[in-house]
């Protein structure tokens, strides 16, 4: 079988960015021939050369025919394509008779923002709605009007064009929360499947360390994260904190940073790894409906326990008083008080470091993520052979 992976990369790497990696690599060790067109947003200077390229990108189409003419895959995988490759990719591999899948790591067929977030809470005001008019009202992209609404347009264009409906033959939704939230935005049922990412394994040795102490945090230090709320927290209490992560506004994070706290910055993958080793607790604070938080994932695959958000995709990924807790964002004297209660009892962190190793091994392993991927393909091959 061979698959051309169509990404562009984000200007701060993140979650997709690395699961886009892990699952070349994964296919490609699974023995499926893969080619990869990769565009990079740091080429992205903004204003009307952007905006040009947004609703349909001829550059986008003319890269997208060239890879697909020059590698002759079976399927084309797409991931993300904003701002500058555009949904246009999926016109070019349909005028050449090649079938496409589309991961969906975010919202951004249906929100502005591509996260269904506003003023910090969650938001469904454009959910359903052929043009998200709300999220222009409210300056939803980047506070700016004029930004938030080319993202409008960009959804808007695509919903009257019928592009999800008739010219990709199934979406990847990462969880049966964003599955839902997906339909509810008007996406065909009928074309969504329910598979999460590809999450490397550390091997068991990590979620057998018993000599853990401390609390992890680890992601974008960006105001969606959540991050504030556990500083607060942190106020009232006397356990070490280390967070990981960097800062996409210009000159770090303007936190006011309590005792205990150590802001580590960016780590390599190794790196992170090891500190998820270490660590006896990790909390996920996030204040918006992730579609599948790949830190969660790696938690688990750590033996590390998870104090996390209610809300979203983290709600199946989490069993409650098994592998973690589940608590309302938005609430530090909460989040202080069950941090205090979790670490003050480590036997129990033990053994939700164990179940949740016992959970990724049963649901997140890299040969369950491989055997999916294959019967989805092959699942695609065939309808279009009927």
């Amino acid at each position: 079988m061979r698959v051309l992976i169509i990404h562009e990369r984000y200007r701060h790497r993140g979650g997709e960015d690395v699961a886009v990696d892990a699952e070349l690599a994964l296919l490609r060790r699974g023995g499926v021939e893969v080619d990869l067109l990769l565009e990079d947003n740091q080429r992205v200077q903004g204003g009307l050369g952007v905006a040009r390229h947004l609703i349909w990108s001829s550059e986008g189409h003319a890269a997208a025919t060239g890879a697909i003419r020059r590698f002759r895959p079976d399927i084309v995988h797409v991931h993300n394509t904003f701002p500058l490759l555009s949904p246009s990719v999926h016109d070019a591999a349909r005028a050449l008779g090649v079938p496409t899948v589309q991961t969906l790591h975010n919202f951004r067929l249906l929100c502005a923002n591509a996260l269904l977030l506003r003023d910090g809470k969650s938001c469904e005001d454009c959910l359903g709605r052929r043009v998200p008019w709300p999220g222009v009202v409210h300056a939803c992209y980047r506070d700016s009007v004029v930004a938030s609404t080319a993202m409008a347009a960009l959804i808007g264009a695509h919903n009257l064009l019928g592009t999800w409906r008739r010219k990709v033959d199934r979406f990847i939704a990462l969880s049966p929360s964003s599955a839902r939230t997906l339909v509810a935005g008007g996406l065909p049922a009928d074309r969504i499947v329910i598979s999460p990412p590809v999450v490397p394994d550390p091997g068991p040795e990590p979620a057998g360390n018993d000599d853990r102490a401390g609390v992890l945090f680890v992601g974008r230090l960006s105001p969606e994260k959540g991050l504030a709320t556990v500083l607060e927290a942190w106020r009232h209490l006397r356990v070490p904190l280390d967070v990981i992560g960097d800062s996409p506004a210009e000159g770090g994070p303007s936190l006011d940073i309590p005792p205990g706290v150590r802001f580590l910055g960016r780590q390599s993958p190794a790196d992170v790894s090891r500190a998820m080793a270490r660590a006896a607790l990790l909390v996920f604070p996030t204040l918006c409906r992730e579609n599948f938080p790949l830190v969660v994932a790696e938690a688990l695959a750590h033996g590390l326990p998870v104090l996390a958000s209610s809300g979203g995709a983290v709600e199946s990924m989490i069993e409650e008083g098994v592998t973690g807790h589940l608590i309302p964002p938005h609430e530090p004297a909460v989040w202080s008080r069950k941090i205090a209660e979790l670490t003050g009892d480590p036997a129990l962190l033990r053994r939700m470091g164990r179940a949740g190793r016992a959970a990724y091994e049963s649901r997140y392993a890299p040969a369950h993520i491989l055997a999916g991927r294959l019967a989805l393909y092959r699942q695609v091959l065939d309808g279009r052979a009927v």
